[in-house]
């Protein structure tokens, strides 16, 4: 028997007249924090990305569940030309947008809708590039400012783009959050209302969900779109009961007040396997958690102190004492799915007295550096603190004095961004079965520019090896280019591979049709309650 949400029992009471002899089904979804926006545009956060993108909106293409198979969405068919160069999309007929209180679409979606949601992204000139910040970091990261010459409406149901280079990696490029699609009509709506922040914060999609109420730090609830063009969702409603507090997560769950929850503690993982009210989806996650060296640091910019510091770490180590052995030690920036030949790699080397070695040869004495911590818990990087202080330990066992600081969230990721920290814990999840969509907004020289390179580190030469693997139509001399750019990698130290994670999702038994994706995130079109 479906479990009773008594806290969130009032919103039973949104069934249609038509419904009323059907039991409203709605799932509570405990998550860990809110959304920085509604707009999948301006943000690199899978908390945002979870609230909006998964639930709100559709891009082009997608990702089949379960799976980084790329399948047509608001696209039903695409052609490639033989150079490359154009991508030319068939869009689907007859797809609603969202009606909401404040706005009621005259149209279906168009290419109108793909033109502006690209648009004001690629054109620093366009009316809407500037507004609510601009930031679009996956954008620019990716480097799509300089891959797109152009995207223009061959007519109302067609797109057409246009590379300054073939990109074998554009397809799933399309696929990932920030390539989500607005309302074109919705944005000259606000535009006219002298409102444009309105489209950010209070989102008009063509999702399987509609935003209907937004309490920050409390709650995020959603209705069935029921125009929506794959079929209306199984669930009428969707909440987010935003619970900061793993334990309390955990105890939700356990009362039934949550049919889902984010990133349990994996101290808890033996009891939830255990309980027999609970199902636990696992899924090998396609991330990196990575401690990344500040190298416009005057110390930090000498390799071989890099180096030294990356050999000091003991991998395998943290991950059996900060993270409860749930993971696996990197021996590589890629995670094992993104590389053919992962498991012939050897593990990280350790050899501390090596690194008291190289720092002695390089004249270095009396070293000290500081670590930024994260003050948040994420998938690749669940104990920042213990991580840190591990690192700390490890480095002072070749002499180097290492500081250990936790800034809060909002300084940690605004003054990181700018280069404010020596040394910093992060971490990334890619959000395709793409080595470039993974390398590229961490390492390369334009994600300088949106501050997802923490590492602040700027190589032509592993630049020009991500371009020449971008342009590599063979699959073998992708893979081989890749395997250079990687001892690069191993070579220079930008940042020290540390651990790619398993994620865990614990849900109720009544719970059916949840997939867990290997790219990360919740996804709820699908799911039901029993």
């Amino acid at each position: 028997m479906r479990v009773l949400i008594i806290v969130f029992a009032a919103f039973a009471c949104l069934s249609t007249a038509g419904q009323a002899a059907t039991p409203v089904k709605t799932l509570v979804f405990c998550s860990r924090e809110s959304p920085d926006s509604f707009n999948p545009q301006l943000s690199t956060s899978q908390a945002t990305f979870d609230a909006s993108s998964r639930q709100i909106y559709d891009r082009l293409v997608t990702f089949r569940a379960g799976s980084a198979e790329i399948v047509p969405a608001l696209a039903e068919s695409w052609r490639i030309s033989k150079d490359g160069l154009g991508y030319v999309f068939r869009l689907r007929a007859g797809v609603s947008f969202h009606a909401t209180h404040s706005f009621r679409p005259t149209r279906k979606l168009t290419a109108e809708d793909v033109v502006f949601s690209f648009a004001r992204q690629l054109d620093r000139k366009h009316p809407w590039h500037s507004v609510s910040g601009g930031g679009y970091r996956y954008f620019r990261s990716l480097g799509l400012n300089k891959l797109i010459e152009s995207v223009t409406a061959a007519d109302e149901m067609t797109v057409a783009f246009r590379l300054t280079r073939p990109s074998a990696s554009f397809l799933a490029i399309l696929a990932m959050d920030f390539a989500s699609i607005l309302s074109a009509e919705y944005a000259e709506a606000m535009l006219a209302a002298d409102t444009p922040e309105r489209l950010d914060r209070e989102p008009v999609g063509t999702g399987p969900f509609m935003l209907v109420q937004y309490q920050r730090d409390a709650l995020i609830r959603y209705v069935a779109h029921r125009e929506y063009w794959r079929g209306a969702a199984r669930l009428d409603n969707l909440v987010f009961a935003i619970t900061p507090d793993t334990s309390v997560r955990m105890q939700r769950l356990r009362n039934g007040e949550c049919h889902v929850i984010d990133q349990p503690d994996p101290a808890d993982l033996p009891a939830l396997l255990t309980d027999p009210s609970v199902l636990v989806a696992r899924q090998t996650a396609t991330d990196l958690g990575y401690l990344a060296f500040n190298t416009e640091k005057p110390v930090l910019s000498d390799v071989r102190v890099r180096r030294a510091l990356t050999l000091a770490i003991d991998r395998q180590a943290i991950v059996d004492g900060a993270l409860g052995g749930i993971g696996t030690a990197a021996s590589s920036s890629l995670p094992p799915g993104l590389r053919p030949n992962a498991a012939d790699e050897a593990p990280a080397r350790h050899d501390p007295d090596r690194a008291r070695e190289i720092l002695a040869e390089a004249g270095y004495h009396n070293l000290r550096v500081n670590i930024w911590a994260m003050p948040v818990s994420r998938p690749y990087m669940r104990r920042a603190r213990r991580v840190a202080e591990m690192i700390r330990d490890q480095w002072a066992a070749i002499g180097v004095e290492a500081t250990v600081t936790i800034p809060d969230w909002e300084t940690f990721l605004k003054h990181s961004m700018v280069g404010a920290h020596e040394t910093i814990l992060f971490g990334w999840i890619g959000e395709t079965l793409d080595p470039d969509i993974f390398l590229s907004p961490i390492l390369g020289c334009a994600a300088l520019t949106s501050g997802a390179n923490r590492s602040r580190w700027c190589d032509p030469g592993f630049d020009r090896l991500l371009l020449e693997a971008r342009r590599a139509a063979d699959r073998a001399e992708r893979e081989a280019i890749y395997d250079i750019a990687l001892e690069r990698l191993e070579e220079q130290a930008p940042l020290v591979p540390l651990v790619h994670s398993v994620s865990f999702t614990p849900l109720r038994r009544e719970v059916t049709g949840y997939v867990a994706s290997p790219l990360g995130g919740h996804y709820f079109y699908g799911v039901d309650l029993r």
